[in-house]
C-alpha cells in the first residue's frame, strides 16, 4: 500500500510525529507501518548524501533512482540494488511505486522537475537553490498550492535546533541589544574549470537532451560536464546560488525571522577574474540589500587572497556564515555553530547544533501527517531565500563597468569596510573596482507586488528575472 492510497488512514491514526529533539531512529511515527517509497532524480554527489541521510529515518525505502548518466545510475544501483532505475525523470515521476520525489539535479532542472512531480501527485524534497530564475520559483510555489503537495527545500540548517536558540537570544532576550546591520560571507577557493578550444564532446552514456532539459543547447567549453555547470549561467547560479542560499537563508531566519521576503533595493557587482576559464559567473561578488529595516551586505570570493596564495582574503566573521552587528556586541553564525561577543570582543555564549537528517525527518513527518505547516523549510520560504541570491545575480549581470559612484554612495559602515576589502583583494590581482572586468549595478528598486524592478536600470535588470525555455521543457505559468 503506498502512502497515497493510505492517506486518509494516516490522517486518522498518526497522532504523534517527528520533533527535532528526538533521536533520528525514533523520528518515524510508531503506527505508520508501511514504507515511504522515495525516488531520487539525479545520482550525483549531493543526491548520494541525501540518500544516506534519508536512509537514517525509519521506514524510508529508496525504491527509485534516476540519472541521465548511465554510469552514475549504475553506481547508485550497486549501493541500492532493490531500487528501480530510470534514465528519464518522467518515468520515475509516473511510477506508482514512488510516493515522494527527491530532486537533486542541476539548478536549471529544480523547478520543472518539482512541478512535474507535484502535478503527478507526488510530494517533493527539492535541493537548493529552488530556482534558476525568480519567475520559475513563483510557479513552483503555486504548484504546491494548486496540487496540495508537501514541498520542502534542502536548506537543512532550518531544522537545526540551534536556530531556535539563536532567535531567542537575539530577539526575545535581546542579549546584545538592537540589531543594527548584518554582514554575510562566502569565501572559499575554487580552481579553474578550464577552457577548451573545441566544444566538449558528450559521452555516449549521457542522455544529453534530458540533461539539458529547460536549458539552451549551447556549446560547452569547460573540461567537465558534471558539477562545473554551477559556473555557467545556462545551467547554474554561481557561488551566490550555491552557498549563498544557505548563508542568506540563515539571515532571513535568524535576523529577520522571515519577516522580510525580498529586499526593497539591491546593488551588486563583481567579476570573473584571474582564471581565464570558461566560467561565466563571478568568482568575486558583492551586494548590498536594503530591506527597509536592517541592512545586509554580502561578500564572496572563490580566489585566494593573492596569486599563489592558498587562503581566502581576510574578512570579519566566518568564511561561510554571517555576522550580526548589535548595540552591545555581535553574533557570528555558521553551519552547526555560532558565538556571541560583547562590545569588548569577549565571547559570552556559544551555540552548537546540526540539521542533517533532522531536516529529512521533518519532511517525512509532514508527508505522513499531510501538513505542510510543520515544514521547517516550506517551499515558499525556500523561494524567498533563493530570491535574494537570484536578485544578487541579476544585479551583477545588469551591471556596467568601470563604475564606483553608485557603490560608494552607500553610507553604511559594514559596506564601506567590505568595499575596502574588495579593493585590496582586486589590487592583488592588478585590478580595481573601476575596471572593465568588474561590473557594478545601479541601485535597483524592486516592486514587491510584481517582483519586477522599477525605475533606473530596471529594463536591463528585468530581462534576467526569467529565461527562455527549450521546447518541451517549459516551466508552466501557474501563478
Amino acid at each position: 500500500m503506498t502512502i497515497f492510497n493510505r492517506r486518509h488512514f494516516l490522517a486518522g491514526t498518526v497522532a504523534t510525529g517527528l520533533t527535532s529533539s528526538l533521536p533520528v531512529r525514533k523520528l518515524r511515527a510508531a503506527n505508520a507501518n508501511d514504507e515511504v517509497n522515495l525516488g531520487f532524480i539525479s545520482c550525483g554527489g549531493r543526491a548520494g548524501q541525501l540518500m544516506g541521510q534519508f536512509s537514517q529515518v525509519d521506514g524510508i525505502n529508496i525504491s527509485g533512482l534516476c540519472d541521465v548518466d548511465e554510469k552514475r545510475l549504475g553506481l547508485a544501483k550497486q549501493k541500492y540494488p532493490k531500487a528501480q532505475g530510470w534514465t528519464d525523470l518522467r518515468d520515475l515521476i509516473a511510477s506508482k511505486s514512488i510516493d515522494v520525489v527527491v530532486v537533486a539535479t542541476c539548478n536549471h532542472w529544480h523547478c520543472l522537475a518539482a512541478i512535474w512531480a507535484m502535478q503527478a501527485g507526488k510530494d517533493v524534497y527539492v535541493e537548493k537553490p529552488l530556482s534558476h530564475s525568480q519567475w520559475e520559483g513563483r510557479q513552483t510555489v503555486a504548484a504546491a498550492r494548486k496540487y496540495n503537495r508537501i514541498c520542502q527545500i534542502g536548506t537543512q540548517q532550518r531544522s537545526d535546533p540551534m536556530q531556535t536558540q539563536i532567535k531567542k537570544f537575539l530577539h526575545e532576550e535581546k542579549a546584545l541589544g538592537e540589531i543594527k546591520a548584518t554582514r554575510v560571507n562566502r569565501y572559499g577557493v575554487r580552481p579553474s574549470i578550464g577552457k577548451r578550444q573545441e566544444p566538449l564532446k558528450i559521452e555516449k552514456n549521457v542522455a544529453y537532451d534530458l540533461w539539458l532539459g529547460p536549458a539552451q543547447d549551447e556549446p560547452i567549453f569547460r573540461e567537465k560536464l558534471h558539477y562545473d555547470w554551477h559556473w555557467d549561467w545556462n545551467t547554474g547560479s554561481g557561488e551566490m546560488g550555491n552557498w549563498g542560499v544557505h548563508v542568506l537563508d540563515d539571515v532571513r531566519n535568524n535576523v529577520f525571522q522571515d519577516s522580510v521576503a525580498l529586499p526593497k533595493r539591491i546593488l551588486g557587482g563583481g567579476g570573473r577574474i584571474a582564471l581565464n576559464d570558461a566560467g561565466q559567473t563571478p568568482n568575486v561578488h558583492f551586494a548590498y540589500f536594503d530591506t527597509g529595516s536592517i541592512p545586509v551586505v554580502i561578500g564572496l570570493s572563490n580566489l585566494p587572497a593573492e596569486p599563489g596564495a592558498r587562503k581566502s582574503p581576510a574578512h570579519p566573521g566566518p568564511s561561510s556564515g554571517y555576522v550580526v552587528y548589535c548595540e552591545g556586541g555581535r553574533y557570528e553564525g555558521q553551519r552547526g555553530r555560532g558565538a556571541a561577543y560583547d562590545s569588548d570582543g569577549k565571547k559570552i555564549k556559544e551555540f552548537k547544533g546540526r540539521g542533517d537528517v533532522l531536516h529529512q525527518a521533518n519532511f517525512i513527518d509532514a508527508v505522513l501527517k499531510r501538513d505542510s505547516s510543520i515544514l521547517n523549510a516550506e517551499i515558499e520560504v525556500g523561494n524567498d531565500s533563493t530570491g535574494w541570491c537570484n536578485l544578487a545575480n541579476v544585479a551583477f549581470r545588469s551591471g556596467t563597468g568601470p563604475e564606483t559612484e553608485s557603490a560608494d554612495a552607500i553610507e553604511l559602515e559594514q559596506w564601506t569596510a567590505l568595499m575596502g576589502e574588495m579593493d585590496r583583494h582586486l589590487a592583488s590581482y592588478n585590478l580595481s573596482r573601476p575596471h572593465e572586468k568588474i561590473r557594478v549595478s545601479s541601485m535597483l528598486e524592486l516592486d514587491p507586488a510584481t517582483e519586477q524592478f522599477i525605475g533606473p536600470g530596471s529594463k536591463n535588470a528585468n530581462q534576467y528575472l526569467n529565461r527562455e525555455y527549450r521546447s518541451g521543457y517549459e516551466v508552466p505559468a501557474l501563478a
